[in-house]
């Protein structure tokens, strides 16, 4: 028995060996990029998104640039080796060599609640499906539903915002601009099925950037989840349109769902069900989620920054004079080119709070950068921390202050909360065109400042206020001089 024993516990401790050893040691690859991989199948995830939920995000980062010196470090999270690339050289020569040294990609997490998606996509198939996407989304196309954006998000601040003397900013702002794109993407109203679509969007989103691990419990399996719910209600969504369509109760231009069923790429190929429902549900991700975090930082920024808000409030009076004097109610294209310095305010606030912290590629061969190999198969990461609060390319970079984009702007590749290169974001004027007509109807309406000035930032995964920024409201007590 003693034997025996002896043997089971040898045995175990090889086990254990074999579990906590380094599969990319630096023996065999002796030109990596310094760093560590952390922990077996966990790498340094754990304490990666700590610091994102706390804010210190940049400690992850500056620690080990700091560390192991210049602007590229390796680490292992969210399931991947992954070399960080943390300088202006770094983000262009990412973007510079999309589908000749990378490919973009997501960590695997994210892939999997995507699947058919743009994200998934590489080379021409990419192009493809981007082109046919920004068909849809490019200003020309965006013009023809300002009038409808203006009306669901005035009838917003009607209801929920005027009149009342505090409110809690997130959840409004969630509320509105959901509905917004809802009624783009599929022409779906208020009621129990949008009601029902968006519990399940909020649990596809708790689980998207964590460890892939399918099991009970888990943030990830709540996540995998509410995609499968989502995807049932949109296949109920597309069926029903496909009807309307032939019998011409539906326009082939109403929203992007008649649009992907409608329209084919360059290659004549249109796409399938399941690629539809997966683009519509990144879509729904990312040009709701992202518009919620920048408008509800943005309100947070202007309370804090009062010489800030009269400009834009000056700005958006004068707009809404205007139109009152022409008597045409609803806001146009042109009157969007005139909101300059809201809009640089709205970037100030993506260089301070972007709503997606960087992204990342995917090596196709083995890659070398500023004398290391990066291995073909390894995950890339760029980050905007490394240049938007840098003292480098941004003075003074804690401070609000939307100057800062007057003239020709930051550097190249030092400002990017869309992205860069052949990927980037194609929802940017989606964007755009969201958060501007969304300011312009509240600063026209209130007045607001912030119930608790101190409240905490935290990264879930995207920049909020813990308490969801609770603010008071007043009406405007004096006018806005000319």
């Amino acid at each position: 028995m003693d034997i025996i024993a002896v043997a089971i516990a040898i045995g175990f401790v090889l086990f254990l060996l074999f579990l906590l050893r380094d599969p990319f040691s630096t023996s065999s690859n002796p030109n990596l990029p310094p760093g560590s991989f952390g922990w077996p199948l966990v790498g340094e995830t754990l304490q990666f998104l700590a610091l994102l939920r706390a804010n210190r995000g940049q400690e992850f980062y500056e620690q080990r640039i700091k560390l192991y010196g210049g602007d590229i470090f390796k680490t292992h999270i969210l399931g991947s080796p992954t070399a960080v690339f943390y300088s202006p050289q770094g983000n262009r020569f990412l973007f510079s060599n999309e589908n000749t040294l990378v490919h973009s990609t997501w960590p695997s997490s994210v892939i999997n609640l995507f699947r058919n998606s743009l994200i998934s996509k590489v080379g021409d198939e990419a192009k493809d499906v981007r082109k046919l996407l920004l068909n849809f989304l490019k200003p020309e196309a965006l013009q023809t539903f300002m009038g409808r954006v203006d009306s669901i998000i005035s009838d917003h601040v009607k209801r929920f915002w005027h009149g009342e003397t505090q409110i809690e900013a997130l959840s409004l702002s969630k509320r509105c601009l959901y509905a917004v794109a809802c009624s783009l993407f599929l022409t779906m109203d208020e009621g129990p099925q949008q009601s029902d679509l968006y519990g399940h969007f909020i649990d596809l989103l708790s689980g998207m950037f964590q460890i892939p691990l399918d099991l009970p419990g888990t943030l990830y399996r709540k996540s995998r989840i509410g995609s499968n719910h989502i995807r049932g209600i949109l296949q109920t969504v597309i069926e029903k349109r496909r009807e309307d369509l032939e019998s011409g109760s539906a326009s082939p231009h109403q929203d992007l769902l008649s649009f992907l069923l409608c329209n084919v790429d360059g290659r004549g190929n249109g796409m399938s069900d399941d690629e539809i429902k997966d683009n519509i549900m990144l879509l729904l991700m990312a040009g709701h989620d992202t518009s919620v975090t920048t408008v509800t930082m943005l309100l947070r920024n202007l309370a804090l920054n009062r010489d800030c808000y009269q400009r834009v409030l000056q700005e958006q009076m004068e707009i809404k004079r205007e139109k009152e004097a022409s008597q045409v109610g609803l806001l146009q294209w042109d009157d969007l080119m005139k909101m300059k310095y809201t809009w640089r305010a709205v970037q100030e606030t993506l260089r301070l709070y972007p709503p997606v912290g960087g992204s990342w590629r995917k090596a196709i061969v083995d890659i070398s950068y500023d004398g290391y190999t990066i291995p073909k198969g390894w995950k890339l990461s760029w980050v905007m921390r490394s240049t938007h609060r840098n003292a480098e390319y941004f003075e003074d970079p804690e401070k609000f202050d939307p100057s800062r984009f007057d003239g020709n702007g930051p550097a190249p590749y030092t400002f990017l909360p869309f992205g860069g290169g052949p990927r980037m974001c194609p929802g940017n004027e989606f964007a755009r065109m969201v958060i501007l007509i969304f300011i312009h109807n509240i600063v026209k309406t209130v007045e607001w400042d912030l119930v608790n000035v101190n409240e905490k930032v935290t990264i879930n995964p995207m920049p909020i206020p813990v308490d969801g920024l609770p603010i008071n409201l007043h009406h405007h007590v004096h006018t806005v001089d000319n």
